[in-house]
């Protein structure tokens, strides 16, 4: 960590004179350097070509370190995820900071850290960005921006129109990981756990995945705020077509089980940061499968339910002991500021 000239962000960081370059020299800008970056412009010039994917998303995490990760690879992952489910490469991000004043230095560092770490995994360039500051009790820390741009992948063809009766829905790994890690730190929630945040970058995953099965990848999504629950009823809403869901074989890790019961969470709501959805052909259900275990961001995988004419627009939930129920929308907010 480099020598700063104050312990804590304070308002005169945010007001463009001296501190605010100090603490982009010796901060952001060092840290998170490359040849697009360091024009220090007001913008990027960058040079695509294709048809192009673009996302953004706003981070407001509570707390902002938690067991797994911390607000700035959350945010990274989150966009690069976002571009990835479009079916293209994410290359270039936006990062911008609104910081309350009183964050420290340390904390303010190790967030750059793990944005420097996640960026780089998933093979992105943060090309331009904003930092602003704001008086105490007007913020909780710091709240990250980022915006995303990519390439789409020439075999890939995602979109919820093309998912057909008969098409069967995996799930990449365990369910609800990431939104109870959250709680197990929330003041007032804490209990003992090893449950850690799943949030990853999937990106090389999902191309992996697309230039082997192409178009018979009918439709991605990441189930982040709102779950798994949320994007099926989204999409059978959308599609008119039901979606069926067998219990038994959602994959969901025994403590997380344990915690959702505890607390009277429904795992199917709870937010993930590292797992994705997708509807293929069923066809290549089995085959898919088989490659999405082989990747280390698919080893708890899992065929759990198929698409259907019967119950449109309606996400049916298969239980444990052969019952069905319609599971609809999360009515009110089960886990606030999750991501």
């Amino acid at each position: 960590m480099p020598k700063f000239d104050f312990e804590v962000i304070t308002l005169g960081h945010g007001s463009g004179g001296l501190l605010t370059h100090r603490l982009l020299q010796t901060g952001v800008f060092d840290i998170l350097k490359n040849e697009y970056l360091n024009q220090q412009h007001d913008g990027a010039i960058l040079e695509l070509s294709g048809k192009l994917a673009f996302s953004t998303d706003s981070y407001v995490i509570s707390p902002i370190f938690f067991p797994g990760g911390n607000i700035g690879d959350l945010a990274i992952n989150g966009t690069v995820n976002d571009i990835a489910m479009c079916g293209a490469t994410p290359q270039y991000l936006s990062l911008s900071f609104i910081i309350e004043e009183g964050l420290t230095m340390t904390e303010f560092w190790e967030v750059l850290v793990s944005i420097k770490a996640a960026a780089d995994k998933a093979g992105v360039a943060i090309v331009t960005g904003d930092t602003k500051v704001v008086e105490k009790g007007k913020g909780d820390k710091l709240f990250i921006n980022t915006s995303g741009i990519g390439v789409v992948h020439p075999k890939a063809k995602i979109h919820h129109n093309r998912i057909e009766a008969g098409d069967v829905i995996v799930i990449s790994g365990n369910i609800a990981n990431h939104g109870i890690a959250i709680m197990s730190q929330r003041q007032g929630l804490e209990f003992e756990t090893t449950i850690e945040s799943d949030t990853a970058n999937l990106n090389k995953t999902i191309i992996k995945l697309i230039e082997q099965f192409g178009s018979d990848i009918k439709f991605l999504r990441d189930p982040t705020r709102g779950g798994l629950n949320s994007v099926l009823n989204e999409v059978a809403e959308l599609t008119q077509l039901g979606f069926e869901i067998n219990q038994k074989q959602l994959p969901i890790d025994a403590q997380v089980d344990g915690a959702c019961e505890m607390l009277g969470l429904d795992p199917l709501y709870v937010a993930n940061e590292g797992l994705f959805v997708a509807v293929v052909k069923e066809s290549i259900a089995q085959s898919f499968l088989k490659q999405l275990r082989e990747d280390e961001n698919g080893v708890n995988a899992a065929i759990i339910g198929f698409v259907t004419e019967e119950h449109k627009g309606k996400v049916v939930i298969k239980s444990a002991i052969g019952g069905k129920r319609i599971a609809g929308y999360l009515t009110g907010e089960q886990l606030p500021r999750i991501c």
